[in-house]
């Protein structure tokens, strides 16, 4: 991500940095940038100056600045607009950090369209520290924190509750919303189902809507959507659910050590999360749009995920929370990849991964079956 920025103040005059709370996006525009001026609009003080007076403290402002937590006065981008416009080929002067993404969007849509790059800043992937593991997560303070990292979620949830969420919508009712936190982890990796969440909470179906899109906005579930293709198949239509953190997940579900994760019903949608988290990560880092899929249709033909590429490419990726590999564990991606191949044109590449948690004593070979690869975790997300 440290390229991605670099390379938009290059060529913006403004570059927006989002993402969840906690994330590092503070530490990374200060590493990258230790000459920027630097305002915390989360302090009070300075929240009241800027909206008594916003003019006059833009003016005393030395650019390049970095402006963070900017969702706690969003005003300001039609100020910053109108300092843009008098210089616009005067790049990289306004550095800005925000945890909410949608109000900030909607914000920066309005006040700073072609002015501004819009970045997003994910937690810390594999590819970055080996530190980040299954259990603890990858949230730069629990990684670097591991023995303090149950009070660390607990302290992160408190602050999460009580900020972003009542930031981003009126939740009157924080500990059924705590409740429904707990729930959504019990259903990581599940086909979403407002219904079945909205039930043991005594709370409405919209209502479970609007919550979902509090978690989706700032940024801590995955909604992975169906891939759709006329493949003559009835295929199911709702998204797969996951928490973004898996050490967030291991959190709500009581899950405290390794030996408990292994032990755990949960520990293969964990691992199937972690794995698309760090899909999801490596594309953002890349600069790249957010592209995985999962399949289901309703004869039970399931393959847990699809990324697209291009010319019409597709890898095929299957996630086993287990150090053995098996043929057998291919056949949904070799049933799939026959329906896709006939639906393009001949040699269209369709890749298929199996990953699998890391034996104890390295595979010979990585073939497990014609054109399957199996990849321990930590080699497959390196290629990513």
């Amino acid at each position: 991500m440290a390229e991605q920025v670099s390379r938009a103040i290059r060529h913006f005059p403004a570059a927006v940095l989002t993402g969840p709370r906690r994330a590092g996006k503070t530490f990374l525009l200060r590493r990258l940038f230790p000459e920027a001026s630097y305002f915390l609009l989360e302090d009070p003080d300075m929240v009241a100056r800027l909206r008594a007076d916003p003019q006059g403290f833009l003016d005393e402002v030395k650019t390049p600045a970095i402006l963070d937590e900017v969702q706690n006065v969003p005003e300001i981008f039609a100020h910053i607009r109108a300092r843009v416009d008098r210089q616009p080929r005067r790049a990289g002067q306004w550095l800005i950090t925000g945890s909410q993404d949608a109000p900030l969007m909607q914000r920066v849509t309005e006040s700073m369209a072609g002015r501004a790059a819009v970045l997003q800043l994910l937690p810390l992937s594999v590819r970055e520290t080996s530190k980040v593991t299954l259990l603890r997560g990858d949230y730069p303070e629990a990684v670097a924190r591991p023995g303090g990292t149950r009070l660390w979620f607990s302290s992160y949830l408190q602050t999460y509750l009580e900020r972003d969420v009542r930031a981003v919508t009126a939740v009157k009712d924080l500990a059924t919303f705590r409740r429904f936190l707990a729930l959504v982890a019990s259903r990581h990796g599940q086909i979403l189902n407002k219904t079945d969440l909205a039930a043991p909470l005594g709370v409405s179906v919209p209502t479970i809507a609007q919550w979902l899109g509090v978690l989706e906005t700032t940024a801590q579930i995955l909604l992975v959507p169906p891939f759709y293709e006329n493949l003559g198949k009835r295929l199911i239509k709702s998204p797969k659910l996951y928490v973004a953190d898996s050490g967030l997940a291991c959190h709500l579900l009581g899950v405290d050590s390794l030996a408990e994760l292994v032990k755990s019903p949960f520990h293969g949608a964990l691992f199937e999360g972690f794995v698309a988290s760090e899909i999801v990560k490596a594309q953002a880092n890349a600069g790249r749009r957010r592209e995985l899929y999962y399949f289901r249709d309703e004869q039970g033909l399931e393959v847990d995920f699809l990324v697209p590429g291009p010319g019409g490419t597709v890898s095929l990726v299957e996630c086993k929370a287990s150090r053995t590999v098996t043929p057998a564990m291919t056949l949904p991606m070799q049933r799939l990849a026959e329906a896709l191949q006939n639906k393009r044109p001949p040699g269209t590449t369709i890749a298929r991964h199996l990953v699998h948690q890391s034996p104890r004593t390295p595979a010979a070979t990585r073939a497990v079956a014609p054109g399957v690869r199996a990849w321990a975790w930590q080699d497959f997300v390196g290629q990513l």
